[in-house]
């Protein structure tokens, strides 16, 4: 089987000092609204032997990177100005329990000063290896 390339990358940078659990939880949150906002990421269903279906899911990995408080704000601001899809998730989201409360939480709070413990990028392959300079892959 050959080895597809692709032109675009989707990639999660997570804050360094975060428990497992919260890095889990964020990585899930922050790739959940590309596949509505960008719907060529996602894949057909899938269907095993027995014909039993199952939900698709995005047609390219999902590189996980992590890095410290600074190399996280510094690729946000990258990303931005670079105009990448990004998704944010900030440190109040973690008490929050709902959608309303988290886009209330995220509006609350200028841009610079948002406190990520991660974000979410999706672009052009070289553009976000750029962006996340700095970063290394998640262990």
């Amino acid at each position: 089987m050959d080895s597809v390339r692709f032109d675009t990358k989707i990639a999660v940078l997570l804050r360094d000092d975060l428990p497992t659990w919260q890095r889990l939880n964020v990585t899930a949150f922050l790739v959940s609204g590309l596949g509505s906002a960008q719907p060529e990421v996602v894949g057909a269903p899938y269907e095993d032997a027995n014909a039993t279906t199952y939900l698709p899911m995005f047609r390219q990995p999902v590189l996980v990177f992590e890095g410290g408080k600074e190399v996280l704000r510094g690729a946000h601001s990258k990303s931005v100005a670079r105009g990448l899809r990004t998704a944010v998730f900030t440190s109040d989201l973690f008490s929050t329990g709902n959608d309303q409360d988290n886009r209330a939480a995220v509006r609350a709070v200028g841009t610079a000063d948002l406190d990520l413990v991660g974000i979410a990028v999706y672009g052009p392959r070289n553009v976000v290896d750029k962006t996340l300079k700095g970063a290394r892959m998640h262990r």
